[in-house]
């Protein structure tokens, strides 16, 4: 594979742009107990520029997924009795494809019978760019014939345990102890992209293949996925093919991150420090 080291950068943005220049994206998560996971992937999709960023939500859960953030619009999904999506949602979902670049998938849904069926609904979208993370990863590696539906061009981005689970459905063999090597197995099994995160986040389309450098300890703390999920969520709605979205995705995720374990220390890092570093870690590496 060819070994990538460069990082890219957004374009200028011109002076007579508008918000239908930098993308609508479109971040379907949360459930009950689970609204903030849904409302920092949006957080951290408007603070990477995403030009219209909407969040598709439990409709009992809407009220505080709108609270957190004024910045972004919510949509009402159907629910279960759990507080989950339901079923029922998949018609949103389809319409909500249609209307807007990008889709994430995943902060805070949790693993229920109708996520499940909606997620399914979604991979089999001819020219859907998706972005699966957390509770969506769960519920792909309950299911033995997703890859060959898949239509959708996918980013997924597991963490090890969740890279683990999908690797025992997915392959026969043993999962192997490179990093690399799981990633670029899974990307060319899957025809996708792949963020395989930890010390070192992984990135790989199968073909080509870079490993960050930045970021610390202090980012293991919770919604620290769902930042990294809504900023390459934006940096594709502004036009990046799915690699070079995950890749700068990832530098800036951990470039923030280093930004507010220098202003908070690693101990007392949250998930909002991240995000409240973006605007910061976007202008380092714009001047690099």
């Amino acid at each position: 594979m060819e070994q990538i080291t460069e990082v890219g950068k957004l374009p200028v943005r011109k002076p007579d742009a508008h918000k239908g220049d930098f993308g609508k994206v479109c971040i379907i998560g949360g459930s009950i107990g689970m609204s903030g996971a849904a409302a920092i992937a949006g957080r951290a999709a408007l603070r990477a520029g995403a030009g219209l960023v909407r969040i598709a939500t439990p409709r009992s859960v809407l009220p505080i997924v709108a609270a957190i953030e004024p910045s972004y619009t919510t949509i009402p999904l159907p629910e279960d009795e759990g507080g989950c999506i339901s079923a029922d949602a998949v018609g949103v979902v389809l319409r909500l494809t249609q209307q807007n670049d990008v889709m994430a998938f995943g902060p805070g849904v949790r693993v229920a019978p109708g996520v499940r069926q909606v997620l399914d609904t979604l991979i089999a979208q001819e020219g859907v760019r998706l972005v699966i993370d957390a509770d969506g990863l769960n519920c792909l590696a309950k299911n033995t014939d997703w890859v060959e539906r898949r239509k959708a061009h996918l980013i997924l981005t597991p963490h090890p345990g969740e890279m683990n689970r999908m690797w025992d459905r997915l392959f026969r063999e043993p999962m192997p102890q490179d990093r690399t090597t799981q990633a670029a197995a899974l990307a060319k099994k899957v025809a996708c992209t792949v963020v395989l995160k930890g010390a070192g986040t992984v990135v790989t389309d199968g073909n080509r293949v870079y490993v960050n450098t930045t970021g610390n300890a202090g980012m293991a703390t919770a919604g620290c996925g769902d930042v990294l999920t809504g900023v390459i969520t934006a940096l594709a709605g502004q036009g990046l093919d799915n690699f070079d979205a995950s890749v700068l995705g990832v530098y800036i995720h951990g470039l923030s991150g280093d930004i507010a374990a220098e202003r908070t220390g690693q101990v007392s890092l949250i998930t909002t420090d991240i995000i409240d570093s973006l605007g910061e870690a976007f202008l380092q590496h714009l001047k690099g």
